[in-house]
């Protein structure tokens, strides 16, 4: 297994954040320096970072979480707010949520302590799928706008990608993204006049939220977490 594969298996980061840590000189492999993460270590490898052995977490657990308003979507909060992690049960496990949600926005979010799956499902070159349900101002949305947030919106960071938009009535949108940027549905319906009053996520790649209420949470069972890996496959990506 590959060196990075390892930490994130290990909990320790997500894939692209144990790279990191590698070339920074942090992790030793039988008491040596490796900078490389494409290093293949195996069970009998002595894998420490920072001094601290680490190793692979035998069975991985992933929670669903309809995630209330005024959460934060961190492990850890300077300012003391409730976190998503406070709200389900870590058992020992060092668990970090999969992206993230603003704290007003509420819905679907996943926590792990999986990071390889993580990168699968927050990279932007996989595309996976997620859906919202917003509620909107300024007015009956027109045919016309929904036709601009298909195509692309322009924002300060460049433009979207085309997105899935139903008009579900005159006030509220379910849009599906195939990207991840911060507070993106917000900005986007912004851009076109009309500023998201609330906003719920409802689905990320095959997973629906279900009927969890705000604040419940299940385990994932085993065919769900593989239906979660395959869904970049399913975008065309290449998962190298």
């Amino acid at each position: 297994m590959r060196l990075q594969k390892y930490l994130a298996h290990a909990g320790v980061a997500s894939r692209r954040a144990s790279e990191q840590i590698v070339a920074d000189g942090r992790v030793t492999v039988d008491g040596e320096v490796v900078h490389d993460p494409a290093t293949d270590v195996g069970p009998g490898d002595d894998v420490r970072v920072d001094g601290r052995s680490v190793t692979p977490v035998s069975d991985t657990v992933v929670y669903a979480l309809n995630k209330p308003a005024g959460v934060v979507s961190t492990a850890k909060d300077t300012h003391r707010r409730e976190t998503v992690v406070e709200l389900v049960p870590a058992d020992g496990r060092r668990l970090y949520p999969v992206g993230r949600l603003d704290a007003e926005t509420t819905g679907l979010i996943l926590l792990t302590d999986d990071g390889e799956l993580a990168d699968l499902l927050t990279h932007p070159r996989y595309e996976v799928q997620k859906v919202y349900i917003a509620e909107v101002a300024g007015g009956p949305v027109g045919h016309d706008t929904v036709d601009a947030l298909r195509s692309g919106v322009q924002l300060d960071d460049g433009p979207t990608l085309p997105a899935g938009v139903e008009r579900m009535n005159e006030r509220m949108l379910r849009i599906t993204l195939r990207e991840g940027r911060k507070r993106q549905v917000r900005r986007m319906c912004e851009a076109v006049g009309h500023p998201v009053v609330s906003l719920r996520r409802v689905k990320l790649g095959p997973l629906d939220v279900g009927s969890l209420r705000p604040g419940q949470w299940r385990l994932l069972e085993a065919s769900e977490i593989e239906a979660l890996r395959a869904a970049p496959v399913r975008t065309g990506a290449d998962r190298d």
